[in-house]
């Protein structure tokens, strides 16, 4: 399994998710999961007092969908995995992700506040219901792209809130949906999408966070993963928006 391990210590580490990995077991799941690589490396060991959230998610602090490369926290002790989850709850963990999506959106930096539920219709699938969740996503773009005459725009992108699937419904909501992305793009889209961009074109590239135990802040980096790259140089780069993003 190919995953990287960015930063470690006693308490915690953080890793480098490949897409097409699935993050916590299920019953439903038979390939290896994040969590069965944090059980081989790390060595996680019960103690008495431990949570069972801990105990039962092996450390893993948060998730990423499964086609969705990049950054995740694993604690490594209860107390870690327990304030780390507190840090989320009060949003205190600062996410960032890239993001190419359809069209060339503008304004070239927004706020997206939209409530975000699971469809009674199709419990698999999130979307914008007024009795849903508040969510909240920043954006600005770094880069505006052309390919076979479509617009594409690549994004940097910041949940405030963590709703499942948050950034792909709120991109798709303000008419730029993610590229590759099966459940959101629509079918045609997505069929068409598929022979340039071979999975969801979302990557979580940065974290931000205090350690919960020692006065230190802690910034982890993700670089582009090969596939992703691949896509942009098919492309033909218009507007380069990287230097005046804040």
């Amino acid at each position: 399994m190919n995953i990287k391990i960015l930063f470690e210590d006693e308490d915690l580490a953080v890793l480098d998710k490949p897409a097409g990995i699935v993050v916590n077991r299920a019953v439903s799941v038979k390939e290896e999961t994040v969590q069965d690589f944090v059980d081989k490396n790390f060595g996680l060991k019960a103690t008495a007092g431990d949570s069972s959230d801990f105990l039962s998610r092996s450390g893993v602090v948060h998730r990423l969908d499964k086609d969705t490369s990049g950054v995740l926290i694993v604690a490594k002790n209860s107390a870690s995995f327990i304030l780390l989850q507190s840090l989320f709850k009060e949003r205190k963990i600062s996410k960032k992700y890239k993001a190419l999506v359809h069209g060339k959106v503008i304004p070239d930096r927004g706020e997206i506040k939209a409530p975000v539920g699971r469809l009674p219709w199709n419990r698999e699938r999130f979307g914008i219901l007024s009795e849903g969740k508040e969510a909240q996503t920043s954006y600005h773009v770094l880069s505006f792209y052309e390919y076979e005459r479509d617009n594409f725009s690549l994004l940097e992108a910041s949940p405030y809130t963590g709703r499942t699937h948050q950034i792909r419904i709120h991109l798709k909501y303000i008419g730029h949906s993610i590229v590759s992305d099966k459940f959101y793009a629509g079918r045609k889209t997505y069929r068409k999408d598929l022979t340039f961009c071979p999975r969801l074109f979302l990557h979580a590239s940065n974290l931000m966070f205090k350690h919960p135990f020692r006065d230190k802040n802690i910034e982890i980096e993700s670089v582009f993963p090969e596939d992703l790259l691949e896509v942009l140089t098919k492309m033909n780069k218009v507007e380069d928006l990287d230097k005046k993003a804040v």
